[in-house]
């Protein structure tokens, strides 16, 4: 049988071959969606993504006869470190993600390296799998695999659970995406609250302008890194990691999918919003993260425009001192009734998504409920002492 080697990476060359890696061990997957390639290489490359300003990094490649079959990331967010060992990262906790396997063997080699060069980092604990970072793509999907995965969302190989559970992990959260269609008004109740927040004013829901896109996008960042300080797994999000994502995600910002609550006149909450650009992607990515002139054209025009697109919102958060109130509840079914309109009345939309959310947000669980959305894809997040 052929040897299996693990090596360490750091070139240009070995970073592109993690990158195909993925693209070619899920290329007869119908629902794996082929990201933009140049995407994928600038996330795993320092200088590029700021996560790599405060965390340490080290990929690697599995390989059989030099052909690769396999790929994982282990990093140390130096942010994390300085959390709360109840809030779950912490000192001494390290992480793994990215993982990509031809089979179960490649899989626990991949883990055991590294383990390995987390153990030679000092770190005692691992949260996994994370890609990179909190804020990208946290966990493992364990249920939803008979669908496509919307906009910035994983999308996982059923057997790697068992895969993982195997190398000693044990879920310690979960994490649910609620799926809900869009065309269909919310119960009587839900109404009577959005209308008694629009007779009051000292509430304005009010749009997101392209033209202020940093200015709006820092004050949904300050909301949000209050608004998730005391979450399980929080990580604070850096200014250069605002500006990295706010550039990513310009193409997909339509002002009236993305809205600001203000009471008072300060900024207290907010919802994002993001049209699925997974959906066009599968179109026109093929299987390798590469479009062609004509499909890069089909993508710029579906941006400009993406009627029927899902809709997902992966993010939204009120500030601190007003969770749990009748206010902050409020101001969340004003914003999501108005972006739901949105949706329906400019881009014909059908259904849309609201996800991640933790299994113990109670309040975010309370609301997805209450619009009657149902989960359709669970993500776990597993522990291990190293």
């Amino acid at each position: 049988m052929a040897e299996l080697v693990i090596t360490p990476i750091s070139s240009k060359a070995d970073r592109a071959a993690f990158v195909d890696c993925a693209y070619r061990l899920n290329a007869s997957d119908p629902n794996w969606v082929a990201n933009y390639r140049a995407e994928e290489i600038s996330k795993f490359t320092p200088g590029k993504n700021p996560f790599f300003e405060h965390a340490r990094v080290q990929l690697f490649l599995a390989k059989r006869d030099g052909r690769v079959v396999g790929r994982i990331s282990a990093q140390i967010d130096e942010l994390a470190l300085k959390q709360p060992l109840e809030q779950g990262m912490g000192p001494g906790t390290g992480n793994w993600g990215a993982i990509e396997a031809e089979d179960e063997a490649v899989a626990r080699a991949l883990i055991e390296a590294a383990e390995g060069w987390l153990r030679g980092q000092g770190m005692h604990r691992v949260l996994a799998p994370m890609n990179m970072s909190v804020w990208e793509e946290p966990g493992l999907q364990v249920r939803g695999h008979e669908h496509p995965p919307m906009v910035m969302m994983a999308h996982h190989n059923a057997a790697y659970q068992g895969w993982i559970e195997g190398a000693g992990y044990g879920r310690v959260k979960t994490l649910y995406t609620y799926d809900l269609d869009v065309r269909v008004h919310y119960p009587p109740l839900i109404q009577r609250i959005i209308t008694s927040g629009e007779k009051n004013s000292k509430i304005r829901i009010r749009e997101v302008e392209i033209k202020h896109f940093a200015r709006d996008a820092a004050i949904i960042c300050e909301i949000l890194n209050d608004a998730w300080s005391d979450n399980w797994g929080f990580v604070p999000f850096t200014e250069k990691e605002i500006e990295y994502t706010g550039k990513a995600l310009k193409p997909l910002v339509h002002e009236n999918l993305i809205r600001i609550a203000e009471y008072e006149g300060e900024p207290v909450a907010f919802m994002m919003t993001l049209p699925d650009m997974n959906d066009i992607q599968r179109r026109v990515n093929g299987r390798n993260g590469k479009p062609s002139v004509l499909g890069l054209i089909k993508l710029l025009l579906w941006l400009r425009k993406p009627m029927g697109a899902g809709m997902r919102v992966p993010l939204m958060g009120v500030r601190k001192r007003l969770q749990s109130s009748r206010l902050a509840s409020q101001l969340a079914f004003m914003m999501i009734e108005y972006i739901r309109r949105s949706a329906v009345e400019k881009f014909n939309s059908t259904r849309g998504e609201i996800g991640w959310v933790l299994e113990d947000n109670q309040g975010m669980v309370a609301i997805a409920d209450a619009i009657n959305s149902k989960v359709n894809r669970e993500y776990a997040i597993y522990e291990k002492a190293l």
